[in-house]
């Protein structure tokens, strides 16, 4: 008789975690910062925020992108 294999798994039975990506794509960002793909893209090319290469993916980190809004928050005078 043939030895059967075993896997162990485990369920994960809590619905209130939450995990959240933290790299972003192009496209990803455009839409979380209300920009066209082509704005972020220039944004980088320009220095204003770093990424994240991964052979040819660029990708962008949230907390450099939140970083960038608290930047170049004004008030009004």
């Amino acid at each position: 008789m043939a030895d059967k294999k075993t896997t162990k798994t485990r369920n994960i039975d809590n619905t209130n975690v939450c995990i959240t990506k933290r790299l972003y794509s192009i496209k990803e960002s455009a839409v979380y910062l209300g920009r066209t793909p082509g704005a972020v893209r220039e944004m980088l090319w320009a220095g204003k925020m770093p990424y994240v290469r991964d052979g040819k993916r660029i990708l962008i980190d949230i907390n450099d992108i939140n970083e960038w809004i608290d930047k170049n928050k004004t008030r009004y005078e």
